[in-house]
């Protein structure tokens, strides 16, 4: 896949949701990693993240930033927790696309997810698709919770080259 500066797009990072345990042993993660890997000059980086419990804004996105090295050449695979902090990385850097799985817009009243400070007050779409190629959104109808009117908020917020897909078999995309 080409990149706007001619480039070919090479990587991608997986931010996995705040309570995961080893990103090793749990969830999807994993498997997507070692499929990505599959395709010839691509890499596919997944870690554990700093503060995995409470994925506090001030951790998680310095980290992103200096050791997951996100930039215009990645794709951003974002889950839960993670597809929140994909967003909000979003916002002040320019990243290739993102992916979101199971992302929500709110804290929904969990004092941990406050503590995040992730959510703040709302998404700033427009900064968030002005520096985008691409936004592609997953979802499950019992996704944190969710319905699907507040997954249609999301949608909304991040329109431009976005697109949608849900689907039924599972819960938040975990095992």
């Amino acid at each position: 896949m080409a990149l706007r500066d001619g480039g070919e797009l090479c990587r991608a990072v997986i931010v996995p949701g705040n309570g995961a345990g080893d990103v090793e042993e749990g969830n999807w993660y994993r498997w997507v990693r070692d499929r990505l890997k599959q395709i010839p000059d691509f890499q596919c980086l997944l870690q554990n993240m700093p503060d995995p419990l409470t994925a506090r804004k001030t951790i998680w996105l310095p980290f992103m930033e200096k050791t997951l090295q996100c930039d215009e050449q990645t794709v951003i695979i974002g889950h839960s927790s993670g597809a929140v902090a994909a967003m909000r990385y979003a916002e002040t850097h320019r990243v290739y696309a993102i992916i979101l799985v199971s992302a929500y817009i709110s804290d929904l009243g969990d004092a941990n997810e406050q503590e995040s400070a992730v959510h703040g007050n709302g998404r700033r779409s427009n900064a968030i698709v002005n520096k985008l190629f691409s936004l592609v959104q997953l979802m499950t109808p019992s996704s944190c919770g969710l319905n699907s009117r507040r997954w249609q908020i999301v949608s909304r917020q991040n329109s431009t080259n976005s697109q949608t897909e849900g689907t039924s078999r599972m819960n938040n995309f975990q095992n």
